[in-house]
């Protein structure tokens, strides 16, 4: 049987995870809750003094509406196969309901991934790949991860999505877009390359400009910030906050 470098990888990250994850993940914690990867990526300008998140009014998202889901894609050159199974989501648009109501008002709520303070994705994963800066930005070192997509199983928020297959830059593709790669684990990233040169993420620009202003970007590390602020009159309201994880995307109107 003649096998690749990445396929061996991933047979001995898979054999070895079950007896091995327990032991792997506390010694990795240090480097995980650090500025950067066990792998060397590029230090950046990250501070613990900056607390990234977010704060949507879905009251003010509508179903027409797809500024954001739009601008991600251009930003971060998300690709569409055209297959719902491969299809690579970096932003969603979900309708929900109110269960049990009958002719219940739809709203509808933009999800990406939630930069958890305690991202499950991170204390699963085999090969420290997913980590945590100290700004709170939750990312993916692609050239660690080996695929095994136990990230995606963990998330509880469906916010990860695998690269069957090779993307090519289109004439059009944003040069500061992150590294595209087959076979690894993607999501949102908060657009940390545009946070990292002083700019808000596409999505809320894209919202403010395009759309209705449903979407506040800022720094919870600022307690008088408006993210803060909103926070703190107790209306904002997190995805499944049972589960712990602490997400940095807060709701209000759900």
């Amino acid at each position: 049987m003649t096998i690749d470098r990445r396929e061996f990888i991933i047979i001995g990250a898979t054999v070895a995870a079950g007896t091995a994850l327990s032991a792997v993940t506390p010694a990795l914690s240090h480097t995980v809750a650090g500025n950067q990867s066990p792998l060397d990526v590029p230090p950046s300008a990250a501070s613990g003094k900056n607390q990234w998140g977010m704060v949507i009014d879905i009251a003010k998202c509508t179903a027409d509406c797809t500024a954001c889901t739009d601008a991600c894609r251009k930003e971060n050159n998300v690709p569409l196969f055209g297959d719902p199974k491969r299809d690579i989501h970096w932003i969603r648009k979900l309708t929900i309901r109110q269960k049990g109501v009958p002719n219940a008002t739809e709203r509808y709520l933009p999800a990406m991934c939630f930069h958890c303070e305690h991202p499950p994705c991170a204390h699963v994963c085999p090969v420290a790949a997913t980590f945590r800066r100290k700004d709170g930005i939750v990312l993916v070192d692609k050239h660690r991860c080996i695929g095994c997509r136990y990230c995606m199983v963990a998330c509880p928020y469906k916010a990860r999505s695998f690269v069957s297959q090779h993307v090519e830059a289109g004439p059009d593709a944003n040069p500061n877009a992150p590294i595209r790669m087959h076979g690894v684990v993607e999501k949102c990233d908060f657009c940390v390359h545009r946070i990292d040169a002083g700019k808000e993420p596409a999505c809320v620009e894209a919202c403010r400009q395009a759309g209705n202003g449903a979407m506040v970007f800022g720094n919870f590390g600022d307690p008088d910030g408006e993210i803060s602020r909103i926070v703190a009159t107790g209306e904002a309201e997190q995805l499944r906050a049972d589960l712990g994880t602490n997400p940095r995307v807060f709701y209000t109107h759900l």
